[in-house]
């Protein structure tokens, strides 16, 4: 008959991933004639508790490469752009988000721009990015435990292993007459 014993642990209680669209806009020095590229780099971001929900706060680097002057001079211009996102995770097996908890954020896709115009001397950009959190925090599970005999092996005493001692030089020989 099994009992069962409660282990308590560490373990994702809640995991989830969410792509969002963002929409950012800014005014270069220059009146932009056509936007020649537009990249994404140093995404940072970190993820917090927020009332039993999760806070991602990031930021990111947008450059935009663009002619001016009809055409005939080209610029980079760099702007951070911030970001605050909350995200309710759903939590496995009534588990609740405290501050124990440890909260990881992953970027599952970089954020991208899908989409870069120039309206009225601005540049809007559309940007994409999907995050993934995992929320690890303690947890019990519960595992069978048989009730087994003694399974260590028996130590003998060394005297009662060999009798070594009792071994006599003339052991062969007496052997030897008692079989003839």
């Amino acid at each position: 008959m099994a009992s069962y014993k409660e282990i308590v642990t560490k373990a994702v209680i809640g995991k989830a991933k969410k792509t969002n669209g963002m929409h950012f806009s800014f005014t270069p020095d220059e009146a932009v004639d056509t936007v020649l590229g537009c990249w994404v780099i140093n995404h940072n971001f970190n993820g917090t508790n927020q009332s039993g929900k999760v806070g991602v706060n990031g930021a990111f680097d947008v450059n935009v490469w663009y002619s001016y002057e009809g055409d005939t001079k080209t610029k980079v211009n760099t702007k951070r752009f911030g970001y605050n996102e909350l995200l309710n995770v759903p939590l496995k097996d009534h588990a609740t988000l405290t501050n124990n908890s440890e909260i990881i954020v992953r970027s599952l896709k970089q954020p991208t721009v899908t989409n870069v115009q120039v309206q009225n001397g601005n540049i809007v950009l559309d940007i994409e990015k999907e995050l993934g959190v995992e929320i690890v925090g303690d947890t019990k599970i519960k595992v069978p435990v048989e009730d087994m005999d003694d399974d260590y092996e028996e130590i003998l005493d060394e005297s009662e292993m060999n009798d070594i001692d009792s071994i006599t030089d003339d052991y062969l020989d007496k052997d030897e007459t008692t079989n003839s």
